[in-house]
C-alpha cells in the first residue's frame, strides 16, 4: 500500500478500533513570561483573529510572539508617558508642591498612553 502525503513528510498513526488517528504534537516552545499586554492581545487575537491565533499556536510561537508583544507595548507605553511629562511640564518639583494636581495630571497622561498603545500594538 503507498504512503500517504502524511507519513512520507514523517507523520504517524496510532490506530484506535478501526480506525487510524495521526499522532499530532504541537512543537515545543521556550515559555516567557506575559504581561498583561500580552494577556490582552491574546484575548484579541482569540476572539478577532481566530485564523491567526490557530496559525501561532498551531506553529509553536505564540508564546514567544505575545512575549515580544508585550515587550513592544510596555517600551511604547514608558516613552509616551514620558514624552507627555515632559510636553506638559508636570515635574517632580509640581508634585512636592501640589500632589493632587501631579496625580491627576500623571493619571490623565497614563490613560491617554494607555489608550495609544491599545490602538497602536494591541487591538491592531
Amino acid at each position: 500500500m503507498a504512503k500517504s502525503l502524511f507519513e512520507q513528510l514523517g507523520g504517524t498513526y496510532r490506530k484506535e478500533s478501526d480506525y487510524l488517528i495521526p499522532c499530532l504534537t504541537v512543537p515545543a516552545e521556550e515559555e516567557q513570561l506575559i504581561g498583561i499586554w500580552g494577556q490582552w492581545h491574546l484575548n484579541y487575537l482569540k476572539q478577532h483573529q481566530k485564523v491567526t491565533y490557530i496559525n501561532f499556536l498551531t506553529s509553536g510561537n505564540l508564546n514567544t510572539y505575545l512575549a515580544d508583544i508585550n515587550r513592544q507595548a510596555q517600551e511604547r507605553f514608558g516613552r509616551l508617558i514620558e514624552d507627555m511629562k515632559q510636553a506638559q511640564g508636570i515635574t517632580e518639583q509640581l508634585k512636592a508642591e501640589n500632589a493632587l494636581e501631579w496625580t491627576g495630571r500623571l493619571n490623565n497622561i497614563r490613560a491617554c498612553a494607555m489608550e495609544i498603545v491599545n490602538e497602536e500594538i494591541i487591538y491592531a
